[in-house]
């Protein structure tokens, strides 16, 4: 009987596919997201993600916003230390486009209480770009603050897992 548990449950899984991601990469749900340590400015981490093969994350749900907001809660050194994510309203002030060119869903915003504020005592050209965490986790998850896209900040990359084949031995 056991044997044939055991046959069964070999054929169902012996060449099927699965997700994956790259080393460096952690997965979660059907993406596959890179946390960049080096600070750098909004468009240098989006072309870093880019070498990467992947881009600044687009966040399209509250449990992405969870994971999110949860992970970066040990990977910030300090409470400044945010992470870029790929909205800006750099080409129409006050229209938050993902890095795709796609508009915010206001449904999915996660702004910070007075956010986005535009705030441009240190820059006459204000806040452009979006940043995300706050050290000990977000109330309601809201921890999204537009800030001078020349900011040095560390980032949050995103890409779609690679299909791999599931393999099953019995060694």
């Amino acid at each position: 009987m056991m044997t044939a548990k055991h046959d069964a449950l070999k054929r169902n899984l012996t060449g099927g596919t699965c997700f994956k991601c790259d080393p460096d990469w952690e997965r979660h749900g059907n993406k596959c997201y890179r946390f960049l340590t080096e600070k750098l400015t909004w468009d240098q981490s989006r072309s870093r993600c880019e070498e990467l093969g992947g881009h600044l994350v687009k966040i399209d749900s509250k449990d992405e916003q969870c994971f999110l907001d949860w992970t970066l809660i040990d990977k910030m050194d300090e409470a400044e230390d945010k992470f870029w994510i790929g909205l800006t309203d750099q080409v129409t002030e006050d229209e938050w486009l993902w890095v795709d060119g796609s508009k915010l869903d206001e449904s999915l915003a996660f702004w910070n209480y007075g956010e986005p504020d535009n705030w441009r005592e240190k820059n006459p050209d204000g806040e452009d770009c979006a940043r995300m965490g706050e050290k000990g986790g977000a109330p309601d998850l809201k921890c999204w603050r537009d800030q001078d896209c020349n900011k040095p900040q560390k980032g949050v990359c995103e890409k779609t897992p690679s299909m791999g084949r599931v393999k099953f031995n019995c060694e």
